[in-house]
């Protein structure tokens, strides 16, 4: 049975009151704010507060396993959800629809510690699927304590259970229905992983079912062309479509931007009509290579089709041994990528190659600029042989450069290329070095990001960084940090703020404001979540965990609860004094000397 929850509906002026009564506690975390808080954010029309009160152990089941639940429900609805639990209210924020989904969501959830969940029409808000999966392979779509249903839930930002319809739920009956909300997108990814594996311990239902499950949501996208087709495979063709571990099926997914999954022999494709035509195209072409080399006519005219000129003896060296360099290329950026040539300049001595690369346009540069960065390596001035340094004042999508000196050079790429991924991740663009070039893709906000970034990082090398005002950004959180904790916490040679960038992926460092006084500040354009590791919120927690390790411990710390770095561990033991051990006499050596000396005469 279904449990009954009472929802109040509240203006944003009772905000602040409800959220007083909430358990937060005063502690000695040091002081933040976040650009996020500063400065008003346009909302919806719409958008309002509503609560829901409930019960200790309905708390628990919303909350879920490290807020993983929570965070789930906030994911698939759209909306923003905080859990008061000593006061046991469940607070939702956002546009009307969106908390309407998510109190459905949290319903559902906590419905499922009592029994089963009965669904009936009104759960549909154009954001139900229900599939019947036969009796047989329910423990097998489910999985050991729910895992495969919970993997598919993360990889299509969905939530699935299996339900009763009308009260009719049971063992003796031939199916069971299972609900899988969210967007049309993620609930068809997550239904036709789940008819994959339902085929293949039920060989033959997609047979059955398949008028249904292609008629599904026809046309109900915002382009009114959103359907699935279909294609038939034999059983070596299988193999070959679906690569190593599924990963030629992935690329497919991820180039074309369109659903690709294989359920027995069919693949199917579902999404708009051009991302289903391009996803048969893309098929069509990867069987075609068996027979030799392909050639797309009229490339120049596609939206999806970026081609850069390779010299000749650089193509084993971008292609790698079995094609291993271009498929990491490939899984990087979800792409296709294939060298093509026409017939005529096959035969002649052509010194370049053109290779090809499909995907979406953020997905084409960032291969294309790996694959310049590869033969830069391999023939010096290639592409950068009169390159000057570019800022586009577009707003879209474009390409900045900024030339580099040699000694900038290696300490913006950092240790195996750390840093350049850091501040990449952290400005959410496109950052490339192509020889002494860095190339910097995206929108025009994340090229002025990363932009500043580097600037921040090479003026970190002649002394301390003054960084009057970040209340006008939306990617950065200020944390003012005790006196006696900020060696703590930056660690030794700025160590443990290169952890915590790592493990949060974010920027980070100390910097004086305009009254010279020095915070440290976290940059990202991911503002994180309050349970997640990633983004600024997951950093903000890591450095208030080293601040009250520190504080714990009256202000010492403790060596031996830091978590360091091998690097770290290395420099700290080299600055004690050597211990001689007790065989290391000074007799003993004197004794060697001796002995050395009579066997020369």
């Amino acid at each position: 049975p279904s449990a009954k929850f009472h929802v109040a509906s509240m203006t944003r002026d009772g905000e602040d009151k409800d959220r007083s009564r909430s358990r937060d506690k005063k502690d000695s975390r040091p002081r933040s704010r976040d650009s996020r808080d500063r400065g008003a954010r346009s909302k919806a029309e719409d958008h309002g507060v509503d609560t829901m009160k409930i019960t200790d152990d309905d708390a628990a089941f919303i909350l879920g396993k490290g807020g993983k639940t929570k965070e789930k429900i906030a994911r698939v609805s759209g909306a923003e959800i905080e859990l008061f639990e000593r006061d046991l209210v469940l607070e939702i924020r956002g546009p009307k629809i969106k908390r309407k989904r998510a109190k459905k969501y949290c319903e559902g959830v906590m419905a499922q510690r009592t029994g089963p969940v009965n669904v009936t029409e009104e759960y549909d808000d154009d954001d139900l699927t229900m599939l019947n999966v036969p009796q047989e392979a329910v423990g097998f779509v489910t999985g050991r304590a729910g895992n495969f249903l919970r993997s598919i839930e993360e990889e299509w930002c969905t939530l699935m259970f299996f339900c009763e319809v009308d009260g009719s739920r049971g063992r003796g009956r031939e199916y069971e229905k299972l609900a899988i909300f969210g967007e049309i997108r993620g609930r068809r990814g997550a239904e036709l992983k789940v008819l994959s594996a339902v085929e293949t311990k039920v060989p033959g239902y997609l047979d059955r079912i398949r008028n249904e499950v292609l008629d599904r949501d026809r046309g109900k996208d915002e382009t009114g062309t959103w359907g699935t087709d279909t294609m038939t495979f034999k059983d070596d063709e299988l193999s070959y479509a679906l690569g190593k571990q599924g990963g030629t099926r992935k690329k497919l997914e991820r180039s074309s931007q369109a659903v690709v999954q294989y359920v027995g022999n069919v693949a199917l494709f579902s999404g708009t009509k051009s991302e289903r035509r391009r996803a048969k195209e893309y098929m069509r072409w990867l069987f075609d290579q068996l027979a030799g080399p392909v050639y797309v006519e009229g490339w120049e005219e596609r939206d999806d089709c970026t081609v850069v000129e390779v010299p000749s003896e650089c193509i084993g060296y971008i292609t790698g041994a079995r094609r291993a360099t271009l498929g990491t290329m490939e899984e990087e950026w979800g792409t296709l990528m294939f060298f093509m040539n026409k017939q005529e300049d096959r035969r002649g001595a052509n010194r370049t190659e053109k290779l090809a690369i499909f995907g979406s346009e953020r997905a084409r540069r960032g291969a294309e600029l790996k694959v310049m960065s590869g033969v830069e390596t391999k023939s010096p001035g290639y592409y950068t042989r009169g390159v000057r340094e570019k800022v586009s004042d577009k707003k879209g999508f474009d390409t900045d450069r900024l030339v580099f000196r040699d000694d900038e050079l290696s300490y913006a790429l950092g240790k195996e290329g750390a840093t350049r991924k850091k501040l990449e991740t952290a400005s959410g663009a496109i950052l490339q070095y192509v020889g002494n070039v860095a190339f910097i893709g995206g929108v025009k906000k994340e090229r002025s990001r990363c932009r500043e970034f580097i600037q921040w990082l090479l003026a970190q090398r002649r002394g301390t960084v003054t960084i009057s005002d970040v209340g006008h950004r939306d990617d950065c959180t200020e944390v003012h940090i005790p006196e006696n904790c900020k060696g703590w916490v930056t660690g030794n040679r700025g160590s443990e703020l290169r952890r915590m960038e790592m493990q949060s992926s974010t920027y980070m460092f100390m910097a004086l404001d305009e009254r010279g006084e020095e915070r440290l500040l976290i940059f990202s354009a991911d503002a994180g979540s309050k349970t997640g590791d990633k983004g600024r919120m997951g950093a903000e927690r890591l450095v208030n965990e080293l601040v009250q390790e520190k504080l714990g411990s009256g202000g010492r710390g403790r060596s031996d609860s830091r978590r360091r770095s091998p690097s770290r561990r290395g420099r700290s033991d080299s600055r004690r004094p050597a211990r001689r051990s007790p065989s290391r006499r000074r007799g003993d050596s004197r004794r060697r000397k001796d002995s050395r000396s009579r066997s020369r005469r």
